[in-house]
């Protein structure tokens, strides 16, 4: 077995993007050079769908990953659109195995059915030239499966889970309970970037339908992250929060530090992201640090994270109604806020560290590099 590996890893921009997916990658580039590895970041610039497309006819950018003396290369699989095609040339030029790292598909989200028809051809192809994935949960591990039907070699992949631990929150179960049961506000957290598929549009229709909704004293939402990602996105959520007007009572609070950050959701209630799709959804474990029962949708991996009415609520995608009841019942019953709340620091405190999920990736890089470490845990994918 090689005492250290030697790594590429492709991804879109920079590594130091704000998102989940992103906060994944870092992790596992942290965890590997702390092991002794060499980990090399080949960045494609940003473009449209179709342009990332042609960048599978780029000879500069197939030549220099064939020059590559690496042990394994990385990909992000949101780059599968730059890279479906390539990687075939690729394959037949180098002896490196290829390994995608897979958050969630392309072809999983939430649009009309001939759009993701054609991601999904794109997809599958891609998916097809790899030797080997990392997936972020059994939901995304299944949806590759299926996107692979009777097209895809056996090959291997593991489950790595994300986690929560980054912030290492300090309430105790006590604080907890206390700031449950404080008098004031419902005081509810948004947390991602400003885009359709984390569902903020959904949130403001259900904040809408509570009674007395424009009304002080019942609920406050405070909305962190990035609103330039969609500005015209954003646009339309504060053109919808003025027609409501429930102007005083929402706030956006933009791209915060991580200490920032942390104050935020140490003074927080409720997380509440109903997207339209989470491969897996690391702000709900991070929110649950911190002892917030998290609202979610079921389309994705939610269910892996959050049991409905225990230590968060998983409502159908877009569905205002349910998640205004249970909005609505937190506002009413702090007991049940309290109770909710310590659920949730439960379910944290039982998620892998970092540090072990990504042990769990790195042992199975290892054994593309050298079969015989191959190990029980790692899961065929057909």
């Amino acid at each position: 077995m090689p005492a250290n590996m030697r790594l590429g890893l492709i991804i879109y921009g920079s590594l130091d993007t704000l998102s989940g997916g992103y906060l994944y990658d870092r992790q596992l580039v942290a965890h590997l050079r702390s092991q002794g590895d060499r980990v090399e970041i080949i960045s494609l610039p940003w473009r449209s769908y179709a342009r990332h497309l042609a960048d599978n006819l780029s000879t500069k950018l197939l030549r220099h990953l064939q020059r590559l003396d690496l042990d394994i290369l990385l990909q992000d699989e949101l780059n599968h659109p730059s890279l479906f095609w390539l990687n075939q040339r690729l394959r037949q030029a180098v002896s490196y195995p290829i390994v995608s790292i897979v958050h969630h598909l392309r072809s999983s989200e939430a649009r009309p059915a001939w759009q993701n028809r054609f991601y999904r051809q794109i997809e599958s192809r891609y998916l097809r030239g790899m030797n080997g994935f990392i997936f972020n949960s059994r939901t995304t591990r299944q949806a590759v499966v299926d996107c692979l039907e009777n097209l895809g070699p056996l090959t291997h992949g593991v489950v790595a889970y994300p986690a929560g631990d980054r912030f290492a929150p300090h309430l105790s179960d006590r604080e907890i309970v206390e700031r449950a049961g404080a008098p004031g506000p419902l005081r509810l957290l948004f947390l991602g970037n400003i885009i359709p598929r984390k569902g903020l549009h959904t949130l403001l229709g259900a904040l809408n339908r509570l009674p007395g909704a424009r009304s002080a004293g019942s609920w406050t939402l405070k909305v962190i992250g990035s609103p330039e990602v969609d500005r015209a996105y954003t646009t339309r959520t504060q053109r919808l929060i003025t027609r409501h007007g429930l102007g005083e009572k929402v706030q956006f609070m933009g791209v915060l530090d991580d200490r920032l950050l942390a104050e935020q959701l140490s003074n927080s209630h409720v997380l509440a992201v109903p997207s339209s799709y989470e491969g897996f959804g690391i702000v709900y474990l991070e929110g649950m640090g911190f002892g917030l029962p998290a609202i979610a949708s079921s389309a994705g991996a939610a269910g892996e994270i959050i049991t409905s009415g225990k230590d968060g609520f998983i409502i159908p995608p877009g569905d205002e109604i349910i998640l205004a009841h249970h909005l609505q019942e937190l506002i009413r019953d702090r007991q049940r806020l309290g109770n909710m709340s310590l659920a949730a620091r439960q379910r944290y405190r039982a998620q892998p560290t970092w540090e072990a999920s990504m042990s769990r990736a790195r042992r199975f890089l290892l054994s593309l590099v050298e079969p015989k470490t191959l190990r029980p845990e790692l899961e065929a994918v057909a």
